[in-house]
């Protein structure tokens, strides 16, 4: 399609989250360093939420590659599960092997064993569940119950949700008490600054091996960012688009026309300004909100 045309080796716009592709100069960067310094502490439940399209998965592919070699991950990015099921997947994640006819005692006291075995070694175990919003109550009170699991001087397993607002909203309940109590770092994805969106589309276009001046014109640039409204996968998207209906033109550079036909052909696109955008907000120990 269009990689000849532009000179690329590959197509810069994936909706598929590429660890490559990270744009470090956004939240994400900011995210992953109070991720990390909160799982230094040893604390029980962090929490990451965000919009849909904000980054979210492409955080939890981060956080696993930068954690050493001193942790142990589970990593869950489909959490729609029953409890027993969850406690199964979370078991499997770990190394754990479960007799078929094993009941939840059981599973408990096999899981709590290898955890011990993990510190004993010297390492730590993060269980990072994405999309949590999606989980029941149930399923959220036993991975609470997990999190009970400790020595006299530390946890044996730490949890990291990421989800979207729903899930502060669900947490804000009054049911779910103990688990918002417990969730004592807490760091919201925002959305891309305007003023960053030129400066994102050129890192990934060089990442896909695209050398030269921007083939987005100033103008188009501007357009993709009051449309995207900072949502990197709407971005994204928009951007990819753009560049199909450039090269169905001929064209050697990306103009307005050929944002607006990508706005037309992208329902989560926005044809004007709906406000300021923030960046992600750090919330502090102690704020449970």
């Amino acid at each position: 399609m269009y990689l000849q045309h532009f000179g690329l080796a590959e197509y810069p716009f994936q909706l598929t989250p590429n660890t490559a592709y990270f744009y470090s100069r956004a939240g994400h960067r900011e995210a992953l360093d109070v991720l990390g310094g909160a799982l230094a502490t040893g604390e029980g439940f962090i929490r990451v939420t965000g919009e849909v399209g904000t980054g979210k998965t492409l955080l939890c592919r981060l956080l696993l590659r930068e954690l050493g070699e001193e942790w142990v991950r589970a990593m869950i990015p489909n959490p729609a599960l029953d409890p027993e099921s969850l406690r199964q997947v979370v078991a499997d994640e770990l190394g754990v092997r479960i007799p078929a006819d094993a009941n939840a005692h059981t599973v408990l006291a096999r899981l709590h064993d290898r955890l011990l075995q993990v510190a004993e070694a010297g390492q730590r175990s993060v269980l990072v569940i994405d999309e949590a919003q999606v989980m029941s109550d149930e399923s959220l009170e036993m991975v609470r119950l997990l999190t009970n699991l400790e020595t006299e001087r530390a946890k044996l397993l730490q949890v990291v949700l990421l989800g979207q607002p729903e899930l502060d909203r669900r947490l804000a309940e009054p049911h779910l008490r103990q688990l918002r109590q417990r969730c004592t770092f807490r760091y919201e994805l925002g959305a891309l600054p305007r003023e960053q969106v030129d400066d994102y589309l050129h890192h990934r276009l060089q990442t896909a091996g695209y050398r030269g001046r921007s083939p987005f014109a100033p103008a188009a640039v501007r357009q993709l960012a009051r449309a995207a409204q900072g949502i990197p996968r709407t971005l994204n998207t928009l951007a990819h688009k753009s560049l199909l209906a450039a090269y169905a033109d001929d064209a050697p550079a990306v103009e307005k026309r050929h944002v607006a036909r990508a706005v037309a052909d992208t329902e989560t696109a926005y044809a004007g300004w709906f406000g300021r955008w923030g960046q992600g907000r750090r919330t502090q120990p102690g704020d449970h909100g």
